[in-house]
């Protein structure tokens, strides 16, 4: 696991290598080194991106606090008709 963690840490330093410096002209000073083409064509492009970042960051919280504590104490719920259900013989 510790590889993976060395080996994510160094694509993300080394992404600045792979613009080239034609590139690096066209980016604002945010961007700079990091993309290539063209930046930002206008202050809605990052208005998106803010909101694109936000969704995905309010749904990765939701799913993994629910995947670990899901909450659901009924009898009645859904997952105890298969969790209480008896297992099958084969016949």
């Amino acid at each position: 696991m510790k590889k993976y963690y060395i080996l994510l840490l160094l694509l993300i330093t080394c992404s600045g290598v792979f613009s080239c410096p034609v590139c690096e002209r066209q980016q604002p000073p945010v961007l700079r080194g990091i993309v290539h083409r063209g930046g930002p064509q206008s202050n809605w492009d990052y208005v998106i991106i803010a909101v694109m970042i936000f969704i995905v960051l309010f749904t990765f919280f939701f799913s993994v606090k629910w995947l670990l504590k899901p909450g659901e104490k009924q009898p009645s719920h859904i997952k105890y008709l298969i969790l209480n259900k008896p297992e099958y013989d084969g016949r």
